[in-house]
């Protein structure tokens, strides 16, 4: 989401993005930048990827919240300890999954049945498969940075939370 697009005024215009909400808070100020944490909500934990967000998994509980640490441009004055509210637009998740998962297994699957149609040799066939899903790697990795120095898939500042909310309601 650009970063002069904010929060829909009016939810149901189909052409304002559709924002994904979050809580963070606030861990840490450095110059103009505030450092954020996600905080898992109750429900938090138990879908299928809980052990690579941070909910589960190897590691204190410490290590992996730091490791979920973002920065946001400090342009509401942030203070360390204050629950936000925070946006990425839906259109651009769906692009950071894509890019993330479709590239590389099309490129794979691509590069493996040219290299059966050509060939004939399994052998050759799963050596080019490993070399496709390598390209395609390389691939997501272009097109994630290319999302990320767009701005794409920075959060964006909504609202500071109310006390004691636990889930981001407009």
């Amino acid at each position: 989401m650009p970063a002069d697009v904010f929060a829909p005024e009016n939810p149901a215009d189909p052409l304002q993005p559709e924002l994904i909400k979050g809580l963070a808070r606030v861990v840490a100020v450095t110059g103009n930048l505030a450092w954020l944490e996600p905080e898992q909500t109750t429900s938090c934990g138990g879908c299928a990827a809980s052990g690579l967000c941070g909910a589960k998994g190897i590691g204190t509980a410490a290590s992996r919240l730091e490791f979920r640490r973002f920065p946001m441009v400090n342009e509401m004055q942030l203070v360390v300890g204050e629950r936000i509210v925070v946006g990425v637009d839906g259109r651009a998740l769906l692009k950071a999954s894509g890019t993330a998962y479709a590239i590389p297994l099309v490129i794979m699957l691509g590069a493996g049945a040219l290299a059966q149609w050509i060939a004939g040799s399994d052998g050759i066939t799963m050596i080019t498969m490993v070399a496709g899903l390598a390209i395609g790697l390389l691939a997501a990795r272009w097109g994630a940075h290319r999302l990320g120095a767009r701005g794409q898939l920075a959060p964006r500042f909504l609202r500071r939370a109310g006390f004691g909310e636990t889930c981001p309601i407009d």
